[in-house]
């Protein structure tokens, strides 16, 4: 099992001044979910190195046992830290490929041209494509084969309009989630905020919020064994 998780390289909260990147529970549950079962793990950003991380994520209030084992983790920091370069990664080395959200992939990855095309070329294998909480926005320009939205048809779920409200950046994200997922055409479903939820249609898993982190990670592993 050789999985490829792709983080965030985007650190600006829009013009807040404030910072952003990936959500450090969505890396990790994932991270340890698939690492306990003998996976490897490669991490690659849009600009490789440091993979910036959330500080609202980092917080003593959104810690949860994953994060505490990521922040005694030596190794897994040096990772984060080292990541590899996206335009250098080739989907044939992999059986499946992550992304953990954060607020981050909105402004990097949903329009980022390297990883449009890992997406579909992973997708054009049938290989796993996994996107939790804000992750599914790496979808928004991706196609199919037919050169339709990826997602049109297709059951999905994302970080909802509802927790976007909650957390009061619905004025600052240049989308919203939801609206993107269900404009593209995807059957979109969801629960309660922050309630855990995952949906798999076909090789494609989505999960709403932080909370159904490892929901993805166990689906992502059912269908490599």
């Amino acid at each position: 099992m050789n999985i490829l998780f792709v983080l965030t390289s985007h650190d600006q909260l829009g013009d807040t001044g404030k910072k952003t990147g990936f959500w450090v529970e969505e890396f990790a549950n994932p991270y340890y979910t698939l690492l306990d079962k003998g996976a490897t793990i490669t991490i690659a950003t849009p600009k490789g190195g440091a993979a910036p991380i959330d500080p609202t994520s980092d917080a003593p209030d959104a810690a949860t046992e994953a994060t505490k084992r990521f922040d005694k983790d030596a190794e897994a920091q040096k990772l984060i830290a080292n990541t590899k370069v996206l335009a250098d990664m080739n989907p044939d080395d992999f059986d499946a490929v992550f992304y953990p959200g954060g607020h981050g992939p909105l402004w990097d990855l949903a329009t980022d041209k390297t990883s449009i095309t890992l997406i579909e070329k992973f997708n054009s294998q049938k290989k796993p494509i996994a996107f939790v909480c804000h992750a599914p926005a790496a979808l928004k320009d991706v196609k199919d084969a037919e050169g339709n939205p990826l997602v049109k048809g297709k059951k999905v779920t994302g970080f909802t309009n509802t927790e976007e409200a909650a957390v009061q950046l619905t004025d600052i994200v240049p989308f919203l989630v939801e609206d993107m997922l269900t404009k593209n055409g995807g059957i979109y479903s969801k629960k309660e905020d922050w309630a855990a939820y995952a949906i798999q249609d076909g090789n494609l898993i989505t999960g709403q919020n932080p909370a159904s982190s490892e929901l993805v990670a166990k689906k992502l592993l059912e269908n490599l064994k």
